[in-house]
């Protein structure tokens, strides 16, 4: 039985290794205008979802900026910057592929930041997730 067996993986190995080894992928037309259009708008977005923390919110541009330098000092290996979203000055930091992520870096954070919270971010350009 052992010895069947044997041959026959043989002759499988046999006949794979005389295939011509030549794949050819038959889709439908819509299926490869429907993969292009998704290249075509994937190789111009330059920015993914993910997560930050944010540190504050204020209407008082001078507070956020004050607060940013602060934040610089304590954490000078953290990126941290604030966005305008009228009429709120909003100052968030790190950048975090998920929110799981992010939530670590709030436990660090909240030592000096009590009402911090992780805030999801649809601008974050690729390269700082791997900072």
């Amino acid at each position: 039985m052992r010895q069947i067996f044997s041959i026959l993986i043989l002759v499988l190995v046999a006949q794979i290794s005389f295939a011509q080894g030549r794949v050819e992928v038959k889709e439908e037309q819509e299926i490869t205008d429907l993969m292009n259009r998704f290249v075509d708008i994937n190789s111009t977005t330059y920015t993914v979802d993910g997560w930050r923390i944010q540190l504050m919110a204020t209407s008082d541009r001078s507070k956020v900026e004050n607060a940013k330098r602060r934040f610089q000092t304590l954490y000078p290996n953290i990126y941290v910057d604030w966005t305008h979203s009228k009429p709120y000055y909003k100052l968030r930091a790190g950048a975090f592929g998920s929110k799981l992520e992010a939530t670590r870096m709030l436990y660090v954070l909240k030592k000096d930041y009590p009402t911090a919270y992780p805030a999801k971010d649809d601008t974050i350009r690729p390269i700082d997730l791997l900072n």
